[in-house]
């Protein structure tokens, strides 16, 4: 260290950064070795300012570093008590969609699994059984308990009193130092702090006592034992008895705890002085006894709870299982997967059932082909039929043609044969190309082509088709609507025919009254009823209408023709559309048909906007339905259009309320209403 002094800073050189005094200051004249000795020693002193400011430079930076480090790690903190405050704020926002959740699953687990629901309820009723019994077994233990320590504490402190009142009686002590020794040591011989149930006492002279007290003694009582430990009531029952004897529950704080104890007072006397003897009986170990058998019959009954839930599920799953496999197949056998068996094992009651289901399914595989096959053959046959009648049908259709052309030339009786023989052929050909129809159908050839068409223009084309026939009828044509186009996606070949048969069916049964078509529509689809006011049909008959081939009165002739089949048809052309075809009728009043198609193909239907069945007589819109409405009219096809009776078209239909169309006519709101 001194070389490194000698070497680095001379002794005497002025410490870093002290300026030269002015002697050793250089000047200018002086010699040589002065200026140089001046030389070497600031070039020390340089040298030690440089490495103070090294120094200070290297602690500031070491300082600088440090705080950086503090306030980058203070940052951290920051943002990560943010994102726990974050993810906390998170969790609690989806506490209630969890709970939400979990209630669902709760609910939906209770109705679909009887498993769950037997072992729930097991669980339950076991639960409330094991908490009676417990809180019962419980409280008599308890009660036991505490009898057997008050008994036991009353013997010891009657016993106790009565040596203690023949020790006082037979005291022979008259000074001061002798009667409190005496009553000391009669006292602390009643303490006993190492039994089972440790004792303390409390001594107190009764207060207002007629004759002198005794001077010497006034109070005593065990350690850390004070007369608070002894309740006001117990106190006054003592102080008002003769000799009797009187005990209290107490609480008995020791060792900062509360314990449970009993307190029992006598009086006895002293010197002509009336004492309280208090005897305190600590029963913690009877209390700690409890406790323990208490959490004995809380984990056994837990115990016993498990158990019971696991074999309750076991033996359950033996029986549900099998009824989950049978519910599964039978999902299975109803999509049509016929080959399906359930699993039979063992000889028990389930297995029987297993095999009964078995055994069942088998037949029924059995008849459901069979009868697939029967209609396969019967289909097949229609078909075959049908296309193999067109030929010669073909040919007699033109001969009897022939024949009706010539029926002039003929005498009554043959030109009468030729009508004949050209009505019935052209109601064949109708027959044939129905069944031809039904044949498609039934296979599964027919196909939807829908595009956007306008079905107010369709309706009117088929009310023009029938106006012959309703000339014949002698009935009329009433067509009501609140929009002069309504668009929709449909196959327009096939709703044409499904109206042309409603319409010509309400003209056949209409007795020549009047015929109305309904139209309307709401933002999802649209409705058309065609009603007549005509023989009606009761609700069993309007309910089997669409069978093929029914008929309400087989008897009554036909006035128009037809093959039985035209309903069932236009049913199965309105279920290619995904809509509805209902029916109402009463005898008397007429019948209704009401067609309901969604405005998109593929769309479901919510609510019809026409109402099926007429209110007062005639049918309504369904009320407080958004319909798209300016146009109302009417179409009369008794002798051709409205236009061509000089009334307006349904087009050209003036507004209700306006001039010129009085409330109740035709065509207007009134009679739409």
């Amino acid at each position: 260290m001194d070389i490194e002094q000698d070497h680095r800073t001379p002794p005497g050189t002025p410490p870093a950064g002290a300026g030269a005094s002015p002697e050793e200051a250089p000047r200018d004249g002086e010699p040589n070795a002065p200026r140089a000795q001046a030389g070497l020693g600031g070039s020390a002193r340089s040298g030690s300012r440089l490495r103070l400011a090294w120094g200070l430079a290297r602690r500031w930076a070491t300082r600088r570093k440090v705080g950086d480090r503090a306030r980058i790690a203070a940052k951290r903190a920051r943002v990560l008590g943010f994102r726990a405050f974050r993810a906390g704020f998170r969790g609690l926002r989806n506490i209630g969609p969890a709970l939400l959740a979990a209630r669902g699953g709760f609910a939906r687990r209770w109705r679909r699994s009887l498993q769950f629901r037997t072992v729930l309820v097991t669980l339950l009723l076991t639960f409330v059984s094991f908490l009676a019994v417990g809180a019962y077994l419980s409280n008599q233990i308890a009660n036991n308990l505490f009898q057997e320590r008050l008994a036991q504490a009353e013997v010891q402190t009657r016993q106790s009193v009565q040596q203690v009142q023949e020790t006082f009686d037979g005291a022979q002590v008259t000074d001061q130092q002798g009667v409190l020794k005496l009553v000391n040591d009669t006292l602390n011989q009643l303490e006993n702090r190492e039994s089972g149930t440790p004792r303390q006492y409390v001594f107190l002279a009764v207060p207002n006592q007629d004759q002198p007290r005794n001077r010497w003694v006034d109070s005593r009582a065990s350690y850390l034992r004070t007369e608070n430990d002894i309740p006001q009531s117990l106190r006054d029952a003592v102080q008002h008895s003769q000799q009797e004897q009187y005990w209290q529950s107490i609480p008995l704080t020791v060792d900062n705890r509360i314990h449970p104890a009993i307190a029992v007072g006598n009086k006895v006397s002293f010197g002509g002085t009336v004492y309280e003897l208090y005897l305190i009986y600590d029963i913690e170990t009877a209390q700690q006894t409890l406790d323990d058998m208490q959490n004995v019959l809380w984990f056994g009954g837990i115990f016993l709870l498990l158990l019971i839930g696991a074999i309750t599920w076991i033996v359950t799953r033996g029986v549900v299982s099998p009824v989950s496999h049978a519910a599964a197949v039978s999902e299975k056998l109803a999509s049509g997967q016929l080959e399906e068996r359930m699993a039979v094992e063992g000889e028990d009651e389930v297995a029987r059932l297993g095999a009964s289901f078995n055994h069942m399914a088998a037949n029924l595989q059995e008849q459901i082909t069979a009868l697939a096959n029967l209609s396969r053959m019967q289909q097949r046959f229609v078909s075959d039929v049908s296309h193999e009648l067109r030929t010669p049908l073909t040919t007699v259709r033109m001969a009897a043609e022939v024949l009706y052309d010539a029926r002039d030339t003929f005498n009554p009786v043959t030109k009468r044969s030729a009508e004949l023989l050209y009505n019935q052929v052209e109601r064949f050909q109708a027959l044939l190309n129905d069944l031809l129809e039904i044949s498609r159908f039934d296979a599964g050839a027919a196909v939807l082509d829908a595009e956007p068409q306008d079905l107010v223009l369709v309706i009117r084309t088929v009310i023009e088709t029938a106006a012959p026939i309703a000339a014949a009828c002698g009935s009329e044509v009433r067509f009501y609507t609140r929009s002069p186009s309504i668009v929709v996606e449909m196959d327009g070949r096939r709703i044409e025919r499904v109206l042309r048969n409603l319409l010509l069916n309400a003209l056949e049964h209409g007795e020549g009254r009047p015929v109305e078509i309904f139209v309307a529509a709401n933002a999802d689809s649209v409705g058309v009823s065609v009603r007549d006011h005509g023989i009606g049909m009761s609700p069993s008959e309007a309910a089997r209408v669409f069978d093929r081939f029914w008929r309400a009165d087989p008897a009554r002739a036909r006035t128009t023709g037809g093959s039985g089949l035209g309903l069932s048809i236009a049913t199965e052309d309105v279920k290619l559309h995904n809509g509805w075809l209902q029916a109402w009728g009463k005898p008397g009043a007429g019948s209704c048909f009401r067609l309901t198609l969604p405005l998109r193909a593929g769309a479901e239907i919510v609510e019809s906007p026409v109402a099926l069945q007429p209110a007062d007589g005639d049918v309504v819109l369904v009320e407080e339905q958004s319909t798209r409405g300016v146009v109302l009219g009417s179409f009369h096809a008794a002798g051709g259009t409205a236009a061509d009776d000089g009334g307006p078209s349904p087009a050209a239909a003036p507004p209700p309320g306006e001039p010129g169309t009085p409330p109740g006519e035709p065509g207007t709101e009134g009679e739409e209403a």
